[in-house]
């Protein structure tokens, strides 16, 4: 293919001689061609040839016959292209492009060709309507005929009853200390209770319920830390207690000091080994150490009930008791903390009169009493979730109030 033909690919060519093998091509193929001007006034613009089959080149002359030009336009019938007309060459017939004629494309030729295209015209834009307003459930239409409104609740600012109390505190932006509240306080005062009728019957009475205590102690402290599921914690630490309770029911309440930080020595040096042949990194591994090693000193100081005078662990039992039952009432913070020092106080004396310490429980209950708010607080911090409260909220008031039972009842007896 010439330059010329790659310049111009729908240009025409024009056969020589009409179908005459002696004919010879002309000197320059494209003489006589006009071509439109596309910057020309289209209303001062010469008709042109209109478009097909180009004239037979004549000899001659160098402009097309009258004759060619008809029998050019005429549409080629079959015969044309018969056996006859192997001689003659064969012509291309195409259109040029017209640089001054641009049709416009109708909406409706665009859809039909987007219809035998294939593909699919899009659907018109409809006004989008305004929404209607919601209507709420205290303003109702009582107009006879009209459409029933939507009825909605009004909006509030509780949120969903489903979350928990730590959940909405912090979302609300509240102080991250949230008291237990009553039924924790009622499971320690009955846990208290029942340590002070152990007490009173023997050692292994006192046990059934310090045993529980222990578990719920060691369970409590790592979900407080945020460190749930813990089993293997858990279960080292509680086997602390356990051991420190069998350690005194051997060595006595004589030795119950030695028994208590032997016990503890041996638990500490037992976790900071199991806790090196951990594969967790070093932070986590930190930090189950400290906590497996503070869940293993709770429980073990709650065996402090176990060591103490029976006629101290009968006192402290019914002093926290009423500490807690009293720090869950509603009443103001400061007033809170008062009231439940005095009913601890009064609880000491009221059991003062059934034990040998007489009024000198009064200082034993007190003493009990703080040691447990110590401990309610600790289990109130952070947001803690209802398994907190469940577990560390219950056990703690009771744990902390060990060694005060422990150190006053053998100072006071």
């Amino acid at each position: 293919m010439s330059s010329s033909d790659q310049q111009y690919p729908n240009s025409q060519q024009y056969a020589y001689g009409d179908g005459d093998p002696g004919a010879q091509p002309p000197a320059d193929p494209y003489a006589g061609q006009s071509y439109a001007d596309p910057y020309a006034d289209p209303a001062q613009a010469q008709p042109q040839q209109p478009y097909g089959d180009p004239a037979p080149y004549d000899p001659q002359s160098a402009w097309p016959t009258h004759q060619a030009q008809a029998q050019a336009q005429r549409p080629a019938s079959p015969e044309d292209h018969g056996p006859s007309d192997q001689g003659a060459t064969q012509t291309w017939q195409g259109q040029t492009w017209d640089t001054q004629y641009q049709p416009t494309v109708q909406p409706q030729q665009s859809q039909t060709y987007q219809a035998q295209s294939g593909s699919y015209p899009l659907p018109p834009e409809a006004p989008v309507a305004p929404a209607a307003p919601v209507a709420s459930a205290a303003v109702q239409d009582d107009t006879p005929g009209a459409p029933e409104a939507a009825t909605y609740s009004s909006p509030t600012t509780v949120g969903n009853a489903r979350i928990t109390d730590a959940q909405r505190a912090r979302a609300e932006g509240r102080s991250p200390v949230i008291a237990p509240g009553m039924q924790p306080a009622g499971i320690t005062a009955g846990l208290g209770l029942l340590l002070a009728l152990g007490a009173a019957m023997g050692p292994y009475a006192l046990l059934v319920p310090l045993v529980l205590l222990q578990a719920v102690m060691a369970a409590g402290w790592f979900r407080l830390n945020g460190m749930w599921p813990a089993r293997q914690g858990i279960a080292l630490a509680f086997m602390g207690g356990f051991a420190a309770d069998v350690a005194l029911l051997a060595a006595g309440r004589e030795n119950a000091a030695a028994a208590l930080l032997g016990t503890l020595g041996v638990w500490v040096l037992l976790t900071l080994v199991l806790q090196l042949r951990s594969h967790a990194g070093a932070d986590e591994r930190m930090y189950g150490l400290m906590a497996t090693v503070v869940s293993a000193a709770l429980t073990v100081l709650a065996a402090g009930h176990l060591a103490a005078i029976p006629d101290a662990v009968t006192v402290g039992g019914v002093a926290v008791a009423a500490a807690v039952l009293a720090r869950a009432l509603p009443l103001p913070g400061a007033a809170s903390v008062v009231v439940a020092l005095l009913a601890a106080a009064g609880a000491g004396v009221a059991m003062g009169g059934f034990t040998d310490f007489g009024s000198k429980a009064a200082f034993l209950g007190l003493a009990a009493g703080g040691c447990a708010l110590i401990g309610l607080r600790v289990a109130s911090y952070d947001y803690p979730s209802r398994f907190v409260h469940m577990t560390a909220g219950v056990a703690l008031p009771l744990t902390a109030a060990a060694p005060a039972v422990y150190l006053i009842g053998r100072a006071i007896a």
